[in-house]
């Protein structure tokens, strides 16, 4: 239930090499496959930095990286809100921004986010369907409430072009306009 699923793989390997994309941040990497799934489709001089906090985490992601000899995959272990902040003075830019994180901070990955990318940049999130349970209005839990939030605050988000793809969990695609 933590990574994505095959198909999203799929579809996030083909997204990058159709529209050319060379750099990619991912936020919220678990065991690494999504970003091991975007680094191999990424060309030779593309590049991919993962942030996670959990280093347990990060170490099983890196043992998956090393096995598939994959070396465009950089790893920043601590907490997103505090990397994407160095990343955003740094002035970094990238091609596409995929978030599959803490619920709880979508919200401030996706504004963060925004700034990161330039015309046409990607953002995509991932978790967006939760399961089927944001449509069931009798679900009121905490993360179904965060998860409809998020889905409001994109939906009513006029900097980007949008749309909710259904495979997996749902992935929401974002354009910059």
């Amino acid at each position: 239930r933590l990574q994505i699923s095959i198909s999203q793989a799929h579809f996030l390997q083909i997204l990058i090499k159709a529209s050319n994309i060379k750099k990619v941040l991912e936020i919220g990497s678990f065991t690494g496959f999504s970003a091991l799934s975007m680094a191999l489709s990424l060309p030779d001089d593309g590049s991919l930095i993962s942030l996670d906090k959990n280093s347990e985490f990060s170490k099983k992601a890196k043992f998956f990286y090393d096995k598939a000899n994959e070396n465009k995959i950089t790893q920043i272990i601590k907490p997103a809100l505090e990397s994407l902040k160095e990343l955003e003075n740094s002035k970094q830019k990238f091609d596409l921004v995929f978030i599959d994180a803490d619920k709880e901070n979508y919200i401030n990955y996706y504004e963060k986010s925004i700034e990161m990318i330039d015309k046409n940049g990607l953002i995509i999130i991932d978790n967006v369907l939760w399961h089927g349970e944001v449509a069931d209005k009798s679900k009121n839990d905490k993360f179904t409430n965060i998860i409809r939030e998020f889905n409001k605050h994109i939906k009513e988000d006029n900097r980007v072009t949008k749309n909710i793809i259904p495979i997996g969990d749902g992935l929401t695609i974002c354009i910059k306009k």
